[in-house]
């Protein structure tokens, strides 16, 4: 899967397809797979936030709401 998140609309919808689960688990997982992809940095700069602070956030589940917003945000931005 991780080869799969490389563009920016690939990671928005995948996290959005898991956000609109309302599954805290896959979003979990989502987020933690997204973490580890090569859409990461393209993900970062798209919502302003440092990538290892990102990656950081999101391997541990632990995002803020701010994070969490800005996230969202580029998400409904790159949905196809």
């Amino acid at each position: 899967m991780n080869e799969e998140l490389n563009t920016l609309e690939a990671v928005a919808a995948y996290l959005a397809a898991a956000f609109e689960s309302g599954n805290a688990e896959a979003m979990t997982a989502a987020l933690a797979t997204v973490a580890r992809s090569d859409g990461l940095p393209l993900l970062a700069a798209a919502a302003s936030l440092p990538r290892a602070q990102l990656a950081d956030a999101m391997l541990a589940g632990e995002m803020s709401l701010d994070t969490t917003l800005a996230i969202m945000k580029v998400i409904d931005l790159h949905m196809p």
